[in-house]
């Protein structure tokens, strides 16, 4: 029998703890390895049959490279970062109006509906940082280019001419400049007639012309008439139609004398050479025409086929005109240009270029010093054929130019436009000296009154024909009677006549009774 207390003092047993030296890995790795060599056997036979029944797949060592895919949102996102961090880096100008120009160059609108000079700036970068900063350089040295080819464009420019053109030049100074001295002497000899003798003058001419009547009409051709034009001794009137023939009819009693047959499209003008029918043999030459095709014939008053063909121009040539010597032709071409032709060296001694479209019509001065063109660029010019300059330059009119008359004064030239207005112009202080509201439509033809220049009289295609005083301007006469568009008007040398032609296929002498 044990006692509780000898029990209680009895001492536990003490525990011995386990030592183990070194690692478990090598016990683990032989055993691992022990397994492996007893079941190698068995495995590689499974593992064989697993991939020949292609049940297990072994890649050869090939790689399949993976799309790094990052979403729409995430490159936008990137996009915009990249645009703010190119923008922090453009250096935009803080001058408002630099910015505005920089815009515009760009194709940008200047501004935006409440927009301040602070939002245009960002606005420009943030268009910079888009297209780049260099595209603003670029559109500048754009602008430039095209500034300085259009300033190159502007200038005058000359080549040396033919030793033939040389002589012509001084030819027409040796033969104008006795002519203007006569104009002068015979002006300065009417400022001594007294103003009393001059209105009386005056008056009984504006009454005649008020009491202008048509006193023959007549069917020209099957076609539009295109143009008429006086003999230099009032007695014969030649007309160009579109049919292509030209006829001569005796003045006044309208007789179809001989047909002049050689174009075969739309002639555009026929004139008689100046001294056509008082100092000129018939058998010389007395005419010449110009057509659509680019033709001019040279016409005499004996065979009714033309006695020469001036060749060289492509396109339409709308107008001829005769030097008043008679020496010299100019054709004005819808190639831009005029020429001067001498027939006496029998060649092109001009080629002028100078309008920006085709050039209409062409008059000579009374001396023989000027040329005055006019065309579809609405400016007029007046050249001087003794230096070759363009000496007054016409702007003013609106549309197409379609014909020039001087003045025998010699400092008064009348144009008339597509505008439906005749402006006359003084070459003194070349400016424009009145505008004559004249029609309701196009004109087509104006001219002075050969002799004194007196009245001015403008044709139009609303078919009627005006008288207007010279000066003062004031409406004299409408001569109204053509069915259709009045194509050209003629005053006859002597003052007493005057023709008109339409698109009705008719012409018209008028006379004051």
């Amino acid at each position: 029998v044990f006692s509780w207390g000898s029990f209680h003092n009895a001492a536990p047993a003490v525990k011995k703890s386990r030592v183990f030296y070194g690692s478990l890995e090598e016990k683990e790795r032989e055993r691992l390895s022990s397994e492996a060599a007893s079941s190698a056997a068995s495995g590689s036979d499974a593992v064989k049959a697993g991939i020949e029944a292609g049940n297990i797949n072994i890649s050869s060592g090939e790689t399949l490279e993976m799309e790094e895919r990052v979403s729409e949102r995430q490159q936008e996102a990137l996009a915009a970062f990249e645009r703010r961090r190119r923008a922090r880096q453009i250096t935009v100008s803080t001058d408002d109006a630099e910015v505005k120009a920089g815009l515009r160059a760009l194709g940008e609108p200047i501004t935006l509906f409440g927009e301040g000079p602070a939002d245009r700036r960002e606005r420009l970068r943030s268009v910079l940082s888009v297209v780049g900063p260099d595209a603003l350089k670029k559109s500048r040295r754009d602008e430039e280019r095209a500034k300085r080819s259009q300033d190159e464009c502007q200038q005058t420019w000359y080549h040396e001419g033919s030793a033939s053109l040389k002589d012509a030049r001084l030819w027409l100074a040796k033969y104008s400049l006795p002519r203007a001295m006569r104009r002068l002497e015979a002006a300065r000899a009417q400022r001594d007639v007294t103003e009393a003798t001059r209105t009386i003058r005056q008056q009984e001419l504006h009454k005649s012309l008020r009491n202008l009547n048509n006193f023959c009409s007549q069917i020209g051709d099957d076609r539009p008439i295109s143009f008429c034009h006086f003999s230099a001794d009032s007695k014969m009137l030649a007309t160009a139609s579109w049919s292509g023939l030209c006829k001569l009819w005796s003045v006044p009693d309208c007789n179809l004398i001989r047909t002049l047959r050689g174009h075969n499209t739309n002639v555009g003008a026929v004139v008689f050479r100046p001294q056509a029918g008082v100092s000129l043999d018939q058998s010389d030459v007395n005419l010449a025409s110009c057509a659509a095709d680019g033709s001019v014939k040279l016409w005499n008053l004996e065979s009714d086929e033309p006695v020469a063909d001036i060749e060289g121009h492509s396109e339409r040539v709308s107008r001829v005109s005769w030097h008043p010597s008679g020496r010299f032709l100019g054709t004005t071409s819808y190639d831009r240009s005029w020429r001067l032709w001498d027939l006496e060296v029998q060649e092109e001694i001009l080629h002028q270029e100078g309008h920006s479209k085709g050039v209409h019509d062409i008059h000579f001065h009374p001396d023989g010093s000027l040329a005055a063109t006019g065309g579809l660029d609405s400016f007029g010019r007046v050249w001087d054929l003794r230096t070759g300059r363009c000496v007054v330059f016409l702007e003013g009119h609106l549309k197409e130019i379609y014909s020039l008359h001087f003045s025998p004064n010699g400092y008064h030239l009348a144009t008339g436009s597509g505008d439906n207005t005749c402006k006359v112009w003084e070459l003194r202080n070349r400016k424009c000296l009145y505008t004559v509201p004249a029609h309701q439509n196009l004109l087509s033809a104006v001219r002075f009154q050969p002799t004194d220049g007196h009245f001015l009289l403008t044709g139009a295609y609303d078919n009627t024909a005006k008288v207007w005083s010279h000066p003062g301007w004031t409406p004299l006469k409408t001569l109204a009677g053509h069915e259709g568009k009045v194509m050209g008007v003629d005053v006859s040398p002597d003052g007493k006549l005057i023709a008109t032609c339409s698109y009705d296929r008719t012409f018209k002498l008028w006379l004051s009774e």
